[in-house]
């Protein structure tokens, strides 16, 4: 019986959350045709049927997280419908552990220790490998999973339950028992995080960790670039064109400043830089799931008002989830402006395998001194995360001449 599994729909994805089920069993499909909307780290996307035939078993649930490479339906002839029996693999990880999201009991689980014929006691790799990352020794974890089974769950909650201890135990006696009182229902609101909230989480704390980080800021003066773009726009509005935002003015020098400063367009790779031949903008824009980074490709052989149309496009798109995956993987190097809200500086955290990631701030009014005269002058900063491993100081301070130099001088931008 052909078997629909969770399928890998971007290069971080580990897991994924059924959305909804477009098709419902006992419907017919065609290969191609699709059949559910799966949340991933990075996007709300499609799932399309393997083969064509009949749905005969939905094994995942809408709202179910599950691992990928699980099965979440099956497809055959239509004779197997109202089959209950077991599915290999449905409900578990490929390693075997439960999936505690997709499994509703339907009375209280017991906890209990059970040891296995080692001595060790029984648990699911999953919990194993949890169980290592946040130090818990799984002696003192009773397992609530089939037979006294350590699982994910009884992990997380031992972890919880001695992160609370501590901090009781830290406490001044006078004030332990205010402390550890439980909080009032109604003082605050539990949301989950979503898929995408729980990658970037996990992915920016492993750059802070991993890479280390060093920070470059530059003042450029932008007043010359914004009378730039006015002349521009008049000349796309008549012409009935997109016009083009700061924003894209921006994209197209970075691109054009990594083009002439190759060597900050790197990923670090363990024992190897990797160089990259096409200059590939991540472009961050804020969702309501969290930050996702639509990908401009060959942003130094375009246009600005290609890219102003590009760029519009699939900031749309990611607000509605409706991104592909390979339009958010490939970028070698990440903007992220704030300058919208108001913001004048501030340094953002390296988006990985990336080796940068530069800030945008607000193009603020400040006076300067020219020809001997006080003058008022556009200046907008911006700050240049690097990863040292990569990139050293000297080639990011280049890297942000190059950078000023265009800006001030905007016809550099489309010569």
């Amino acid at each position: 019986m052909p078997e629909i599994t969770m399928p890998r729909l971007s290069d971080t994805m580990e897991d994924g959350v059924v959305v909804t089920w477009l098709k419902q069993v006992g419907d017919k499909v065609v290969r191609g045709e699709i059949l559910a909307e799966i949340e991933t780290d990075k996007a709300l996307m499609e799932l399309e049927a393997y083969d064509d035939g009949v749905l005969e078993r939905i094994l995942a649930e809408p709202g179910s997280r599950v691992p990928i490479g699980t099965p979440i339906a099956l497809v055959g002839d239509g004779s197997r419908i109202g089959d209950t029996a077991p599915v290999a693999g449905a409900g578990a990880a490929p390693d075997g552990s439960a999936v505690p999201e997709t499994v509703v009991d339907s009375e209280p689980v017991v906890a209990q220790q059970v040891l296995a014929r080692d001595g060790r006691p029984k648990s699911s790799p999953l919990a194993r490998k949890i169980a290592a990352e946040l130090g818990v020794d799984l002696l003192q974890v009773p397992g609530s999973g089939p037979g006294g089974r350590i699982i994910r769950s009884d992990v997380e909650s031992a972890h919880g339950a001695g992160a609370a201890a501590a901090q009781a135990a830290a406490i001044p006696a006078q004030v332990a028992e205010t402390a550890t009182r439980p909080v009032a229902a109604g003082d605050y609101i539990e949301e989950p995080l979503s898929t995408l909230q729980r990658v970037a989480a996990k992915r920016l704390t492993e750059s802070k960790q991993q890479a280390p980080h060093f920070y470059l800021t530059s003042a450029i003066d932008v007043t010359d670039l914004l009378g730039f773009r006015a002349e521009i726009n008049k000349t796309l509005e008549a012409a009935g064109k997109h016009k083009v935002s700061v924003n894209d003015l921006i994209v197209k020098a970075v691109a054009a400043a990594l083009r002439a400063e190759p060597a900050v367009n790197v990923s670090f790779a363990g024992d190897k830089l990797l160089r990259h031949n096409g200059v590939h903008l991540g472009v961050a824009v804020a969702v309501p799931a969290g930050l996702v980074v639509p990908v401009i490709r060959d942003a130094d052989r375009k246009g600005v008002s290609e890219i102003a149309v590009e760029t519009v496009e699939k900031a749309e798109r990611a607000r509605a989830g409706r991104l592909k995956a390979d339009e958010m993987t490939g970028g070698t190097f990440t903007i992220s402006n704030l300058g919208m809200f108001g913001i004048e500086q501030f340094a953002a955290v390296i988006n990985p395998p990336e080796a940068a990631i530069l800030a945008v701030g607000a193009a603020t009014d400040e006076l300067r001194l020219a020809d001997g005269e006080v003058v008022a002058r556009k200046i907008l900063r911006v700050t240049l995360s690097a990863d040292h491993r990569a990139v050293d100081g000297a080639t990011g301070a280049r890297f942000l001449q190059q950078l000023r130099g265009i800006m001030e001088h905007p016809l550099r931008i489309v010569t």
